[in-house]
């Protein structure tokens, strides 16, 4: 556990390392068209992570001090290659019919 921690390029028990995981969810951000208008994607806090080291260029062994909690939204605006961050906007009844 704690190598995995640590390690950004250890993959426990044979799953995928988070280096791994990251490239993967940077690729698919690299794949979408410049012009797809707007992208939404539901997923786990884990792959909300991996996006945000991918898409602002971060280390991956930055993955573990992003905090990505249920329920909100996280932006990314721009397209490959310069993305901007909108951080987390707490999901409400209000905000998602507004389409905030």
């Amino acid at each position: 556990m704690a190598r995995w921690l640590d390690d950004p390029a250890a993959a426990p028990h044979g799953g995928e390392p988070l280096a791994g995981l990251c490239a993967r969810v940077g690729g698919w951000l690299d794949s979408l068209p410049p012009d797809a208008g707007r992208v939404l994607a539901v997923v786990e806090p884990a792959v909300v992570r991996a996006a945000l080291v991918a898409a602002l260029g971060l280390a991956p062994a930055t993955f573990w001090r992003l905090d990505a909690e249920p329920l909100t939204l996280t932006g990314l605006t721009g397209r490959s290659g310069r993305w901007n961050l909108r951080c987390g906007t707490r999901l409400t009844p209000s905000s998602a019919a507004d389409g905030r």
